[in-house]
């Protein structure tokens, strides 16, 4: 019987094999769509305004202001658009900013661990983060709660070069605290905030002078960053400041039911979080006797405090678990090198198992809607996206050939090793990501972007538009007609709306709502394909 000839490369990968296997993971689906319904569209359409309007200091989205966070994000993303716009579609180039953060969080993860643990556990915590179900939406959707995770990462780092680096460790704390700030606001101040109060009373080594330098470093360096944005934006425009600081503070009321926020929290991490929970678990049941070594202290605490706050103040749903990943990411670092030998034999085998069924999966769909074969399937594909006609790319299919040998030769060949159901797993989740991103973004495409009915929408205006007014349009679709077709209208009930002839209003299907009074007759109505509900009507009067 013939055998595979080994893999060239050592388990876990390390140096630039591993750097591929993260741009691997990250590269596909940042770019070669449009801006998908969701916050994808809605924070693009903040950072388009910045290039539109120059809407800089006070974001805008589609003319009016948006206050929902600080702009740190949006002002990279539009930078990215401005300078790598020039090769790649505007909406791609500023995507590419999440694709920067969630580097960065992995880059700080691996640090810190490689501080905290030791060199393989680092590379053991980077294929944690790129196994982790919950992440792999998120890191490639245009959002600022990216940010947030990688602020949480390096202030692990910063954390783990305080006793021997103080004023190094101080800065890059107070830095990541500061400018996580400036990207998502106070949720970073009270989740990341805590952490630097409460560890000098439980870590000794923070309870001396170089720790105390490296506080003040981190003090010194995250307060100018907290307050640059706020006190410019106090000074040049008192009210928006006062409506920003009114928002932020509004997201700090509790909710009514905290005990059920804190279990549905924990009933979504049992699969949002894998494989990290498990193997934290198990960290934690090994180290039970060592829990106050800060490569374990500093996540616990840090876990049980996002897990708290985010439980108290946000509802649970799959971006509000998002900051609860690094900590537990390094807390699963050492048990990808200390799991026992039948667990980790199964582990494996549930990785290998999985993502080969879920490859052939995502290959049988992509001949369902190319040949029409299973004819079964091609049908349910037609009814989920109506008019979509799949075209045959040979490309995006020879890439797919391409990571499916690569995925086989990496599972029969790969040598042994204590970290390799953690590589297979982070590999199967790249694998199937790379697949859908190569052969299904055509159809997801068609079905999340606004494209084709900001397109109709645009060609039924007439010559002479002048303002438009709105009534129900949500944020997605007024970024989305912004970029797509350049409409910007006016709010339901303002001054400027009731001097409009044209009228876009947002409704269902089932029920049209004219705008008030008389002589408006309806001149088009459109929506996305797929999307039952959700209909646009324009009317228009003398």
């Amino acid at each position: 019987m013939m055998r595979l000839p080994r893999l060239p490369i050592l388990l876990p990968p390390r140096g630039a094999v591993l750097g591929a296997l993260c741009a691997l993971y990250l590269l596909p689906g940042l770019i070669g769509h449009d801006p998908w319904k969701g916050d994808d569209a809605t924070h693009f359409g903040v950072a388009y305004s910045m290039l539109d309007g120059g809407h800089w200091l006070i974001p805008r989205l589609a003319g009016e202001p948006w206050l929902d966070s600080p702009p740190l994000f949006h002002w990279i993303a539009a930078v990215l658009a401005k300078v790598i716009g020039l090769v790649l579609p505007l909406h791609d180039a500023a995507r590419l900013a999440t694709g920067l953060f969630a580097g960065i969080m992995i880059a700080c993860l691996w640090a810190a661990a490689r501080r905290f643990i030791g060199q393989e556990a680092a590379r053991g915590a980077v294929l944690v983060a790129l196994g982790c179900l919950g992440l792999l939406v998120h890191a490639h959707e245009f959002q600022p709660a990216i940010v947030h995770l990688a602020a949480t990462a390096a202030l692990y780092w910063g954390l783990a070069l305080l006793p021997e680096q103080p004023r190094r460790g101080g800065a890059l704390a107070g830095a990541a605290l500061g400018l996580g700030f400036l990207a998502v606001g106070l949720p970073v101040l009270i989740t990341l905030g805590p952490l630097l109060l409460l560890l000098p009373l439980i870590w000794s080594r923070l309870r001396t002078s170089q720790g105390a330098h490296g506080m003040l470093a981190a003090l010194a360096v995250a307060a100018p960053l907290i307050l640059i944005w706020p006190l410019t934006l106090y000074l040049k425009d008192p009210a928006a400041f006062a409506a920003w600081w009114t928002r932020e503070l509004a997201g700090l009321k509790p909710g009514s039911n905290v005990p059920l926020s804190l279990w549905n929290f924990l009933q979504l991490l049992s699969w949002f979080a894998w494989p990290a929970l498990p193997l934290a678990a198990w960290t934690l049941w090994k180290e039970r006797r060592r829990l106050i070594e800060p490569r374990t202290l500093i996540p616990l605490t840090s876990f049980v405090v996002l897990l708290a706050v985010q439980s108290v103040f946000s509802e649970p749903r799959s971006l509000n678990a998002l900051p609860l990943l690094p900590p537990l990411i390094l807390l699963a670092a050492p048990a990808t090198l200390s799991l026992r030998r039948g667990a980790a034999n199964a582990f494996d085998w549930f990785g290998m198992m999985t993502f080969s069924l879920l490859a052939g999966l995502i290959w049988l769909g992509w001949a369902a809607m190319v040949f029409g074969v299973p004819p079964q399937i091609a049908k349910n594909m037609v009814r989920q996206v109506p008019g979509f006609v799949a075209h045959f790319m040979p490309i995006a299919f020879a890439v797919s050939l391409a990571l499916t040998f690569a995925w086989l030769w990496l599972i029969f060949a790969s040598p042994r090793s204590p970290q390799r159901g953690t590589m297979h797993w982070a590999a199967g989740v790249t694998l199937c990501w790379g697949l859908l991103m190569a052969l299904w973004l055509p159809w997801v495409n068609y079905d999340r972007s606004y494209r084709h009915v900001a397109a109709s929408l645009k060609a039924a205006l007439p010559a002479e538009r002048g303002c438009i007014a709105g009534r129900g349009l949500g944020s997605t679709q007024r970024a989305a007609f912004h970029y797509f077709a350049g409409i910007q209208t006016a709010r339901d009930g303002s001054r400027a709306a009731a001097q409009c002839r044209l009228y876009l209003v947002q409704g269902t299907a089932q029920k049209e709502a004219p705008p008030s009074g008389s002589g408006w007759r309806k001149i088009w109505e459109g929506s996305r394909p797929s999307d039952r509900s959700e209909r646009f009507r324009l009317y228009a009067r003398p």
